[in-house]
């Protein structure tokens, strides 16, 4: 398949990120990882975990969980397939499940070893006894990839703490690293050409940078999020020609800045 640009827009399919928080010794730390060399959409980039959502995210068993994690009664939230995947991704990328109790070491392998082998996030969850803490996860922001890319994504990046007593184990195929980093370290290694951001990513990590620990970025998430059963308004970076050259350009009062970074210093796959 060729990755020439499509004569007609392509769907961006609907997707979601968990970025998952901790305090460390200089303050605020997020959980990345790094892709494989070898695929084809942001190759090496070092990302947060996440993928697009799957028909299972959609079913209804996940409104038991979420209205038993609220209260009786309560309203089901539009993002609710979103937080499904982002829980799911994580544990299938970095080993690391977002639970009301802790999970014993052998039944969170036993869960991966089992979604690895095909069966379903829900049933393996069920199994093992364990519930998605799906009520921590606030949403930050919603980023849409730009028309004209082969491959585009409708992604809803959430903030979370980070569960205590689990440690990142990639699984050697999407992710081949994982490490805890403040925002301006990883900020700072793209500006010395030892990493690769994609555009999202970048633009979150310069957000969080001022954020001095992790109350602070739940506030900050908490600050932008869309009450009641709306999703957050997408963020849809357009290209335009301004006087030093072409830009990419986001809305303005979407909470991120700067609002056009030179298209030369955009990676966004």
């Amino acid at each position: 398949m060729s990755d020439t640009v499509p004569d007609t827009p392509v769907p961006p399919h609907p997707a979601a990120t968990l970025i998952l928080l901790r305090d460390g010794p200089e303050g605020l730390e997020l959980l990345a990882i790094e892709r494989h060399a070898g695929l084809r959409f942001a190759p090496g980039a070092t990302v947060f975990p996440g993928g697009r959502l799957e028909a299972a995210d959609h079913d209804p068993s996940w409104h038991d969980h979420w209205r038993r994690d609220r209260w009786p009664g309560a309203d089901l939230s539009a993002d609710l397939a979103h937080r499904v995947a982002a829980v799911r991704e994580c544990v299938e990328e970095c080993g690391v499940l977002l639970s009301r109790d802790p999970p014993e070491a052998a039944a969170l392998a036993g869960l991966r070893a089992a979604m690895a082998a095909g069966e379903g996030f829900g049933p393996v969850l069920a199994r093992a006894g364990l519930a998605p803490a799906l009520e921590r996860l606030v949403p930050l922001a919603r980023w849409v990839t730009p028309v004209g890319l082969p491959r585009r994504f409708d992604t809803l990046f959430f903030l979370a703490p980070a569960p205590s007593g689990q440690e990142p184990l990639c699984d050697g195929g999407e992710a081949v690293g994982a490490l805890w980093a403040t925002p301006r370290r990883l900020l700072e290694e793209e500006e010395a050409g030892r990493r690769r951001l994609v555009y999202a990513t970048r633009m979150t990590l310069l957000r969080l940078a001022g954020c001095a620990d992790m109350a602070a970025a739940m506030a900050c998430a908490k600050d932008g999020a869309a009450a009641g059963e709306e999703l957050p308004p997408p963020i849809l970076p357009c290209l335009v020609e301004a006087a030093a050259g072409p830009v990419w350009r986001i809305p303005a009062a979407c909470g991120f800045l700067p609002l056009e970074t030179s298209a030369e210093h955009v990676r966004l796959g």
